[in-house]
């Protein structure tokens, strides 16, 4: 009987002892993947304007990461630019659009007399201030892509100028920075004979861009590609709304196919579009660089083939240029039911649908007030009320969410989400997987989430 009492005893030691060391393993875990996650993580708040702040996040699949984002705000005129920006073929074009596309917005958006003036300093000021700005280009190409960004400016001071107009200037510095991307690559070739591998790198990788200006209650965006806007709004219901805003560039939207159809010749109609790839090779349908679907076949023998092989010319490539970098242009005015803007790369829509999106945003919203401490609404608040406010506190502590960052918050539940909330382990053996791996079952993220001021709309006039 005694041994049996002394078995049973240090079986359930031993028990014990694995519990609290699985529980230590999974605590540590949990640690470690959260570290993964907020990485990258950043917050912005601002005092004035429609934006209250934004939170923002990458996770990377790839490696190097292929994804950018940028938000800026404008010096000389009013408003703030974000965008997000999804690179494939590498990360060049997405690294260097994203360094250089608020600057040619910015200078698209100077009034006549203002730009003049910018032009003549020397040195100039600059035109944005830059948030969480990582991306370092070389040495070289700074001064290349300032000798590109001068002419930029002069032939702004020679266009007609109607005033303030934001969507305008979105095309119009997309379009330009596009093209300039192809400048930088040809002309030392057609001056010198001379390939510039760095430039010429950017020129053919590619990125998809949608890029939002946001002015009081005024918010523009323009999209190249299959990068989203989806707008979080609250009913007088209290229920959560989803407006997706933009449409993205690919073989899902029938008015692209059509486009493109309709810009070549009938007898390619069954090559252009194939596998619902452009020419068979790219998923977007619009995007800026990939100037393999772009450029005349003479320039990609003089210039792409000697670098990258016979491969630099696609299949079936007869009337090029077979893609755009034109953006569609939104308007959406702001009212006080617009609560948050989600911005995000494609990596994220295929995990979730907008819906999904709005209400996790929506619901830590809610959960997030209780990272901070409980202030009193008011002077001389009766014992009552406080003891109200404690209780609905507490019963509301349990939707508090583990993370501060929404973006954060997003890339988690697109991960480890499921139907019954976040699956911890799953999560912790998807962001385990090495990057060949990895992009089997997902791809780059990045997520900003922009909250607007109610109250500062509210006092907007009509």
């Amino acid at each position: 009987m005694g041994n049996e009492s002394t078995f049973q005893n240090n079986l359930l030691k031993n028990l014990q002892l694995d519990r609290y060391t699985l529980s230590c393993f999974t605590s540590l875990i949990s640690k470690v993947v959260t570290t993964i996650l907020r990485k990258n993580e950043f917050n912005k708040e601002f005092t004035t304007g429609s934006i209250k702040c934004y939170d923002s996040n990458q996770l990377a699949s790839n490696d190097p990461i292929e994804d950018t984002r940028c938000e800026a705000q404008c010096r000389m005129t009013s408003g703030l630019i974000m965008g997000v920006f999804d690179g494939h073929g590498g990360p060049a074009c997405a690294q260097v659009i994203s360094k250089r596309l608020v600057d040619y917005i910015a200078a698209a958006l100077l009034p006549i007399e203002t730009l003049h003036k910018y032009i003549q300093q020397d040195p100039r000021e600059a035109l944005v201030d830059t948030f969480n700005n990582r991306v370092e280009i070389l040495q070289e190409l700074k001064i290349l892509y300032e000798r590109s960004f001068r002419q930029y400016l002069a032939e702004l001071a020679n266009l007609p100028h109607e005033g303030y107009n934001v969507p305008t200037a979105l095309e119009q510095a997309i379009i330009k920075i596009d093209q300039d991307l192809s400048k930088e690559a040809v002309e030392p070739y057609k001056l010198n004979q001379v390939i510039n591998p760095q430039t010429l790198s950017v020129a053919l990788s590619g990125a998809v861009a949608c890029v939002t200006h946001v002015d009081g209650p005024n918010l523009h965006i323009a999209n190249v590609g299959d990068c989203n806007a989806v707008l979080g709004i609250l009913t007088e219901d209290k229920e959560w709304i989803a407006k997706k805003i933009t449409k993205e560039h690919n073989s899902e939207n029938f008015d692209e196919l059509k486009r493109i159809w309709n810009e070549h010749p009938d007898n390619e109609r069954k090559t252009v579009i194939r596998r619902d790839r452009l020419l068979g090779e790219l998923a977007p349908l619009r995007s800026l660089g990939d100037y393999r679907y772009k450029w005349p076949i003479e320039i990609l023998m003089k210039v792409a083939v000697p670098l990258i092989g016979p491969k630099a010319i696609p299949a079936n490539y007869h009337t090029p240029p077979y893609l755009t970098a034109k953006p569609d242009l939104y308007y959406h005015r702001l009212s006080t039911r617009d609560k948050f803007l989600i911005l995000a790369s494609d990596g994220l829509w295929d995990m979730m649908t907008p819906l999904q999106a709005v209400k996790l945003v929506g619901e830590h919203m809610k959960g997030k007030v209780f990272f901070n401490p409980l202030k009193l609404p008011r002077k001389n608040i009766q014992l009552g009320d406080i003891n109200e406010l404690l209780l609905h506190r507490k019963e509301s502590l349990k939707s508090k969410p583990k993370d501060r960052n929404a973006a954060t918050h997003l890339i988690r539940h697109a991960i480890g989400g499921t139907e019954y909330g976040v699956d911890h382990s799953r999560l912790a053996h998807l962001l385990s997987l090495s990057p060949d791996v990895s992009r089997m079952f997902r791809d780059d993220i990045t997520v900003t989430v922009m909250y607007f001021d109610s109250e500062f709309l509210r006092q907007c006039p009509a």
